[in-house]
């Protein structure tokens, strides 16, 4: 098939000119989550430096854009005032996450191959308690009075994530993080008849019994991928066990077809939700999921529930590709093409798989992937950005989002790693983040 690595890049850099045309400098660079919505030109009390929707998400674009072609002087302006707006505010940072907080710092610094991730390391290190990480996170209506989170994107396994990245950049401090939160997750492990598993927010917590989520953004699937990791790079082989039993109790989970693997957004499902009980992208979907797997592989696993962590990826992988994306099946389907919950986390993911185990399929999909993304760009001159849907507002058309996982920054980096993907094939090198580095590594087919 024809892929034109030419209308990728073309598209890609429509969208980074109109991301850059988003910046506003008032004392420092900043950027509004959206374009159009409410509040999206008045400057901000709070300037979020965060990965998931602020100003630090655009430092992951410019890491994939420097794979591609030279920066900019405009770009080398940005990234060097990205990195010194976010050091400036790190050693007064409460916020953790691996979205917006400390952790995503960490990624945000080593992205730009700039220095700060020490004192982030050292300011986690700072308010860690025995527990875990406070967090602002936890609703005081639904939760108890000091609870904490687990899990990869807003918890204690998101520590871990960026501990472990930090170490391997040789940052200072990062193993003793890395200790600190694996202290905190065997605490919080609780045996299931079927395997491992640890809740969002631990039980002695809940207010009522709650249903979790059990794929990678808020649950079991992103911190066993963690620990698997974890168990690799420190030379612990009781953190991969513990991971590998956390898939058998995943998989245990899964509905639908013998052939995918899937597995409910909620468990129990919520009768009641207006969500559908399932989803394919990256936070809550097989698309993220399959992570866990790679990581497991990674880390030698011979098998999960009688088949190996591969065969588990490509089950995931047939999930995808089954499901009807990225068609707009019905009202509330696919009605996102971010890398957080749509289209570009799912392309992103089948490159990752593609590049490690060469499956023609994940590449053909990916691409598709990206000649939708093509289609559906809103083209605004010599700029290009997207706009989703949610189906429930009177008027349905949000206004386009800037930032990288819910924006144009983050799809216009995914086009730009196509069209390096349709140029020169397996030897394209992906950008490395916390949350992928080990997806994309070569294995046996």
């Amino acid at each position: 098939m024809a892929w034109s690595s030419d209308s990728y890049r073309e598209v890609g850099e429509a969208a980074w000119g109109w991301v850059l045309g988003q910046v506003r400098w008032n004392d420092g660079p900043w950027i509004p989550e959206s374009v159009g919505g409410p509040g999206a030109a008045e400057v901000p009390e709070y300037r979020d430096n965060g990965m998931h929707s602020g100003l630090g998400g655009l430092a992951h674009g410019l890491a994939e854009i420097r794979l591609s072609r030279a920066w900019t002087a405009e770009e080398q302006t940005l990234a060097e005032a990205i990195a010194e707006q976010v050091n400036a505010g790190i050693a007064a940072e409460t916020n953790c996450t691996f979205f917006d907080g400390l952790v995503s710092h960490i990624g945000v610094l080593t992205s730009l191959g700039m220095p700060g991730s020490a004192a982030a390391v050292e300011r986690l290190l700072e308010l860690a308690e025995p527990d875990g990480w406070p967090s602002s996170f936890v609703d005081p209506d639904r939760y108890l009075p000091g609870a904490r989170i687990n899990d990869m994107t807003l918890g204690t396994a998101g520590v871990l994530l960026g501990a472990l990245w930090a170490r391997r950049s040789g940052v200072e401090g990062a193993t003793r993080l890395a200790e600190q939160a694996l202290a905190v997750l065997r605490a919080e492990a609780v045996s299931r008849p079927t395997g491992l598993d640890w809740p969002f927010i631990p039980e002695r917590f809940l207010t009522e019994p709650r249903s979790s989520m059990p794929n990678l953004s808020h649950g079991l699937a992103g911190i066993a991928a963690t620990l698997a990791i974890a168990g690799t790079e420190l030379g612990l082989p009781d953190l991969v066990a513990a991971a590998q039993g956390g898939a058998e109790h995943l998989v245990t989970l899964t509905v639908g077809d013998d052939k995918g693997l899937l597995i409910p957004r909620l468990v129990p499902v919520k009768e009641d939700s207006d969500l559908d009980p399932v989803t394919y992208n990256w936070c809550h979907g097989p698309a993220g999921t399959s992570l866990l797997f790679a990581a497991l592989e990674h880390a030698g696993v011979e098998q999960v529930a009688g088949e190996s962590p591969v065969t588990w990826r490509r089950r995931c992988s047939h999930s995808v590709r089954t499901s009807g994306l990225p068609e707009r099946l019905y009202p509330g389907f696919w009605d996102n093409d971010g890398r957080c919950c749509g289209t570009t986390g799912v392309a992103d993911v089948l490159l990752d798989s593609w590049q490690s185990t060469g499956d023609q399929v994940d590449l053909d999909f990916a691409l598709s992937l990206a000649d939708t993304l093509v289609e559906r760009a809103v083209r605004d001159g010599e700029h290009a950005y997207w706009q989703f849907i949610e189906h429930r507002d009177e008027v349905p058309l949000l206004p386009p989002g800037v930032g990288w996982m819910q924006g144009a920054a983050g799809i216009a980096a995914y086009l730009f790693r196509a069209a390096r993907v349709v140029d020169q094939g397996r030897a394209a090198i992906p950008a490395l983040r916390m949350e992928n580095w080990w997806a994309s590594l070569p294995h046996p087919v």
